[in-house]
């Protein structure tokens, strides 16, 4: 496959998705406020069968339905094996609307960018594959292997219910290899990707001292339920960043000498990132003496997300807050179990004099990594240096989180993530975006990885073989 002519086939192609993109842009699908699904999701049925795959919609296990699709092999291409697509349709809530530059989902193109909620995360991708696939039918002789695509409406709630359809359904999706929802170009313009991801214990803490709001003066005697939590919190991590609880680390397992080596050589522009986000103080990995890179893919962490109590309008109001509430994330490694960090911090908080600290979890994942030695991971780093001119990163986990773990324990296959977005995307933030050039790229490196899939496995099972 001539690397102009696809480039040129890709361009040709990108006006019709990016009408596609737009029109899918246009459902404010938020799960968390239970908008647009079941338009969405007849939407997504109909792009996918636009484009000659076969769909079920699967809705009979509860929470939001999952989009399945199939696409055939073409008549010259492997049947015998299968690539697996993972995307989301749902999307983060737009607030605060103040911020937007333009209507969140009124999508818009400015300066070579399409901007709208949810185009990086995850909708971009999903047309950009979809695309790929139409590429490979009408210029390249049809699909080198089978695709398949597991589409679900709850990503951004955590994935609640996705277990039970990948356990009950595991037949239909069964694949050789997947590739994972999203990627993004990084501060120095080259591909990001991973091929795992950190897991997540979501817990909210709660503490009721009243039945009602006091006025402020009753301080003098009553006991203030924000001051609580804020002391309660205080003892589950230090001034060094120093996680106490114990427990926490129980059962992490060490990184491969490999995945150490791999992760130390991992890009990492600190002064970049300080300019990104509008950093005010000195990364914590300064003080602990660690490398950002190493806490990034192989540390846990604990961070408060938000504090709820009392008064916070504008101007004073003198009270005393009859309850308080945190929402602290827990991003964990392979071999943490959400369930036991729960128990962890509630014996902690037992222990340290505070019993009448509620802790429920919101949302629990295990972590995941693949075999980063697998001939498919090596197929998808291979087909992006071809065309990301920039560079290609490929890390051992991403820090965020999502449902690879019941993929990779349940389906037995490698996972490899990439994507469309950018390092400025700002993906759950305002003015979300994807930029023109890198969904082109993104296109093109579906139809490589696609068309190359099938005879890079294969040459390894020979090689085993012989």
């Amino acid at each position: 496959m001539e690397k102009e002519q696809l480039l040129s086939y890709v361009k040709e192609s990108v006006p019709s998705a990016i009408e596609t993109l737009q029109e899918y842009l246009r459902f404010p699908t938020v799960s968390a406020q239970h908008k647009a699904i079941p338009e969405t999701v007849d939407f997504v049925a109909g792009i996918i069968q636009a484009a000659g795959g076969e769909v079920k919609v699967l809705d009979d296990l509860g929470g939001n339905p999952l989009v399945y699709a199939f696409f055939a092999a073409g008549s010259e291409g492997d049947a015998t094996k299968t690539l697996l697509f993972y995307n989301h349709y749902d999307v983060q809530p737009p607030e605060p609307f103040g911020e937007w530059n333009s209507e969140p989902f009124d999508p818009v193109i400015a300066d070579g960018k399409l901007f709208a909620r949810g185009v990086a995360d995850n909708k971009g991708d999903l047309v950009a594959r979809l695309t790929a696939i139409q590429l490979l039918q009408d210029k390249f002789g049809g699909l080198p292997c089978n695709i398949k695509f597991l589409i679900e409406g709850e990503e951004e709630i955590g994935s609640p219910n996705l277990e039970p359809y990948l356990k009950e359904y595991q037949d239909l999706f069964a694949a050789d290899a997947c590739i994972w929802e999203f990627g993004s170009k990084d501060e120095e313009d080259r591909i990001s990707m991973v091929a795992g991801i950190k897991g997540m214990a979501y817990l909210e803490l709660t503490c009721v001292g009243a039945d009602i709001d006091m006025h402020s003066s009753v301080g003098a005697y009553v006991d203030n339920a924000a001051w609580r939590l804020v002391q309660a919190l205080a003892t589950m991590k230090n001034k060094q960043n120093e996680i106490l609880v114990e427990g926490f680390f129980d059962g992490i397992e060490e990184p491969t000498d490999g995945e150490k080596q791999v992760t130390s050589e991992l890009p990492f522009d600190e002064e970049a990132v300080s300019r990104l986000y509008g950093l005010k103080r000195p990364l914590i990995t300064a003080a602990a003496g660690t490398d950002p890179r190493e806490a990034m893919v192989f540390h846990p962490t604990m961070t408060i997300c938000g504090l709820e109590s009392g008064y916070t309008g504008e101007g004073a109001k003198t009270v005393l807050p009859k309850s308080a509430k945190a929402k602290v994330d827990c991003r964990l490694v392979p071999g943490q179990d959400p369930q036991h960090i729960l128990a962890c911090i509630q014996k902690h908080l037992l222990q340290h004099g505070f019993d009448d600290i509620q802790v429920t979890m919101i949302n629990g994942q295990k972590a995941y990594r693949s075999d980063y030695h697998h001939p498919f991971v090596a197929h998808v780093l291979e087909t992006a240096r071809v065309v990301y001119e920039k560079g290609t990163v490929l890390a051992p986990n991403s820090a965020g989180t999502g449902p690879m773990f019941a993929f990779g324990e349940t389906l037995q296959l490698p996972i490899v993530s990439t994507g469309v977005g950018w390092m400025g995307s700002k993906a759950h933030a305002p003015n979300e975006s994807i930029r023109l050039k890198d969904f082109e790229q993104g296109i093109a490196h579906m139809v490589l990885l696609l068309a190359g899939f099938a005879a890079a496995l294969t040459a390894e099972e020979n090689s085993v073989q012989a």
